[in-house]
């Protein structure tokens, strides 16, 4: 019970019908514009949904009197108002479990929704298979573009029913508790409840406290939740705003206490899990942006990384050591300052991308580098081809009547040379959407005794507008492939924004640029009217 809430408990508005057994709890704080489409979403799942009940974190906009309106007109709608804003997403979720009547409840933010279907294909798992949580896909909506990315698509690719979570150690990884159905018992029975008050990744620990109760679990392939993100909004997402120390600091806090709850649980293999997470997705996603930022940040980040790995221990490093975190997380840990930050961005992408020099100590093993030799990339050797971080540089020149696609595959201490590159497979893929243009395959040929080069037109017309990201897959002599990213060289030019006639569009404009992770992208605006559209934002650039 909180002294800061009226009346947690407050009757349901009338009986519900036979067969509703979710109550499903929105929250929202300041968010008029978004919160009516959230409910009418959650309202919109039918008759399984027993109750809805928005709960609203004091806001100052008028939303408490938006949701009062449109509960007026519907008795499955209850609205909670606390009296003192929590500050975060936590205190809201608990006021909402301690409010639910339905045998099962689940949570939806103001500012998403929930697609058709999702409620009865999350019910429905969760009942065949007898099961404490049941668990969905949740889909990355980008606004105002619309391109959406799946959120752990591996944990969800078919139906499965897991006994005790740590069969399937992965779903650490799926920090989310939004894409849950959660047996309401089951919550109060385990005293399962969000941090409190301003604690901005309040999912890892309650994620966490959930897994190390050990429920039985049903995975659905179905998408049951539409995360809508607005990176352009005036007031970013908590755990969105990652251009400030703070945010770091509350990811590793709440890192380090999701690891603690299922070690304290006995769940050794999950909390290993939670571990080797950090390094693969938080560590790698932070790095790739330290360019981004500023000295300040970065001296802190540095630190504030290594005081948390300094806690690592052996078994935590045996866990695939040649992967792409780790070997970041090690360099990390060797130098007291921030350094080889455009190397470390590079390494970070998806998939890695281990960029030239390749040092070896004095006993000829692989090292980061010559003045860092303490961080071995031993773990590299004998690894197959398709597993490593390898490196393909990339220059695209356009050109009024030719453009020109240049690659080069490096050596990565033998094994590239051994497996026998032989051809690479190029395509050009949408930002937004999944279309796809200019595949290909063009044959790898040796340059010196180090690298392979490869070069293939590119036809800028067929490409059309938008936004274009270079996809590869290096094929091997021994059957082997790898699916990579390119490295876009700079300097000299190599990124310089060209206009360019066409048959096609009259004119069009190329700009081959380098993305977060240093991947070669390209920007492509059609006909005058889009040159002129990209020529009057830079000019309003160049006068702010």
């Amino acid at each position: 019970m909180h002294s800061d809430q009226r009346d947690p408990h407050p009757a349901p508005a009338s009986e519900p019908e036979p067969g509703s057994q979710v109550s499903v709890v929105v929250i929202g704080y300041n968010d008029r514009a978004h919160v009516a489409d959230a409910v009418r979403s959650a309202l919109a799942q039918g008759p399984a949904v027993a109750e809805v009940i928005a709960v609203d974190d004091c806001s100052t906009d008028g939303s408490d009197e938006l949701l009062a309106r449109l509960a007026a007109g519907e008795p499955r709608l209850r609205v909670v108002r606390r009296d003192v804003n929590s500050g975060g997403c936590g205190s809201p979720r608990n006021t909402g479990i301690d409010a639910a009547t339905a045998p099962y409840v689940m949570f939806l933010d103001s500012d998403d929704i929930l697609p058709a279907g999702a409620v009865d294909a999350l019910l429905a798992a969760a009942t065949e298979a007898r099961a404490e949580v049941a668990s969905g896909l949740c889909v990355r909506r980008e606004l105002p573009s619309g391109s959406e990315q799946p959120w752990q698509a591996p944990l969800y690719a078919e139906r499965t029913v897991l006994d005790r979570p740590a069969q399937r150690p992965r779903l650490v990884h799926d920090t989310l508790c939004v894409n849950k159905l959660y047996r309401t018992d089951f919550l109060r029975e385990h005293g399962i409840r969000f941090p409190e008050g301003r604690f901005i990744y309040e999912d890892f620990v309650f994620v966490a406290r959930v897994l190390a109760a050990g429920p039985r679990l049903a995975l659905v392939p179905d998408r049951v939740y539409v995360w809508q993100v607005r990176r352009s909004a005036e007031r970013l997402s908590l755990s969105l705003d990652r251009g400030r120390i703070a945010n770091w600091t509350a990811r590793i806090e709440a890192s380090a206490l999701a690891y603690d709850i299922l070690l304290g649980a006995g769940q050794k293999d999950l909390a290993r899990a939670a571990r080797a997470k950090f390094l693969d997705h938080d560590v790698r996603m932070y790095v790739r942006e330290l360019g981004l930022r500023d000295a300040d940040y970065r001296r802190a980040w540095w630190t504030r990384t290594r005081e948390y790995l300094a806690r690592y221990d052996a078994a935590d490093w045996e866990l695939n050591p040649a992967a792409p975190g780790r070997l970041i997380a090690r360099v990390v840990l060797a130098s007291p300052e921030p350094r080889d930050l455009p190397r470390l961005r590079e390494l970070a992408a998806r998939p890695g991308r281990l960029l030239p020099p390749y040092a070896r100590d004095a006993d000829g093993d692989p090292v980061w580098s010559a003045d860092l030799p303490q961080v071995s990339l031993a773990p590299l050797a004998g690894r197959p081809v398709a597993t490593l971080p390898l490196a393909v540089d990339a220059e695209l020149r356009p050109g009024a009547h030719a453009s020109l696609l240049r690659l080069r595959l490096h050596e990565l201490y033998g094994p590239v040379a051994e497996a026998g590159p032989r051809e690479v497979d190029v395509v050009w893929q949408a930002r937004e959407g999944d279309r796809t243009r200019g595949r290909t395959t063009v044959p790898l040929t040796p340059s010196g005794a180090d690298s392979w080069v490869a070069r293939t037109p590119v036809d800028l017309a067929r490409l059309g507008a938008g936004t274009w990201d270079l996809r590869l897959t290096v094929r091997f002599a021994d059957g082997e492939q790898r699916e990579v990213t390119a490295h876009a060289l700079t300097g000299a030019g190599r990124l310089r924004r060209r206009a360019v006639p066409s048959v096609v569009h009259g004119v069009l404009l190329a700009q081959p640029y380098a993305t977060h992770s240093g991947a070669l992208a390209l920007r492509v605006a059609t006909g005058l009217r889009g040159v002129l559209t990209v020529a009057r934002g830079r000019l309003r650039r160049l006068l702010r």
